[in-house]
């Protein structure tokens, strides 16, 4: 069954403050800055907000989180309860898993677990892990994604928690490179993004990609006038038609004009592969 969701980054200029991590070198350690947007709605009413605008599914990114504290993480999940809709993901936006230092190696791989804690206490199915930000033709550095996601999936597992990495970041920017990470790991499966492949191999490589995916990234590219390019968006659709995907359509809206009015008129045409 395909089903509608939306990712917190579709409301990146609604939600309030982005808390954004940051490796510093000369401390060999992450910082979190902060970069302050308009709080039009909170995280903790986003569950019901889009429940009642007919969304089964929701992702969060890390940085849209304000609080790590018990207390907030409670309320979140409550919230999520409520509403009644589910919370697929949580999108750890930081972490170099293939990072040539071992100490920003297992820095980072100490902070991806502590996203994984986080997934669990508020109740999110999986996590989704960036692949590395090693050159696509790093074949040692694929490797080593290997070994770090394997890690990473016996952690996750103790706590319910399901992984996920996805066409992002500059090692996994080919789907060879996705399609080895999933078949060589034990990662509950991939996000397939529709603006994260480009150049014209892209509808080849999402057509490799979705038939592995457990989550897809309905991510329309815009016109110069800022509209949204319904043909090419109607074709990456086509292909998860094709491969009977199975699983969210998450909506992420990332043009220049009115989110929700974006937002709206990507799901319209989502809305006609949904079965």
């Amino acid at each position: 069954m395909r089903y509608v969701s939306l990712t917190s980054w579709s409301l990146n200029r609604l939600l309030g403050p982005l808390y954004w991590s940051k490796w510093n070198q000369q401390k060999k350690d992450i910082e979190t800055f902060i970069d302050e947007q308009p709080e039009i709605h909170s995280l903790l009413d986003l569950p019901a907000l889009l429940a009642e605008k007919g969304f089964q599914a929701m992702e969060i990114i890390h940085p849209h989180v304000p609080s790590t504290d018990t207390e907030y993480l409670k309320k979140l999940h409550k919230a999520t309860q409520k509403a009644g809709i589910r919370f697929y993901n949580l999108l750890i936006d930081y972490g170099d898993i293939t990072n040539e230092d071992p100490v920003r190696r297992k820095r980072d791989m100490d902070f991806i677990k502590s996203w994984i804690d986080i997934a669990s206490k508020v109740g999110a199915e999986n996590v989704r892990v960036i692949g590395g930000d090693a050159k696509p033709d790093d074949k040692k550095a694929l490797q080593l994604a290997a070994l770090q996601l394997m890690e990473l999936c016996a952690y996750a597992k103790k706590k319910g928690v399901g992984v996920l990495t996805e066409n992002f970041h500059s090692l996994t920017s080919t789907s060879e490179n996705c399609l080895f990470l999933y078949e060589q790991t034990d990662i509950t499966g991939l996000i397939s993004d529709f603006g994260n492949f480009s150049g014209p191999s892209k509808f080849q490589s999402l057509s490799e990609t979705i038939p592995n995916s457990t989550s897809i990234h309905v991510k329309a590219l815009s016109n110069k006038d800022g509209s949204i390019n319904k043909s090419e968006l109607l074709q990456c659709l086509d292909l998860v038609e094709q491969a009977n995907y199975d699983g969210p359509l998450t909506i992420v809206y990332d043009g220049p004009n009115d989110m929700w009015q974006g937002i709206e008129e990507v799901k319209e045409i989502v809305q006609r592969y949904i079965i």
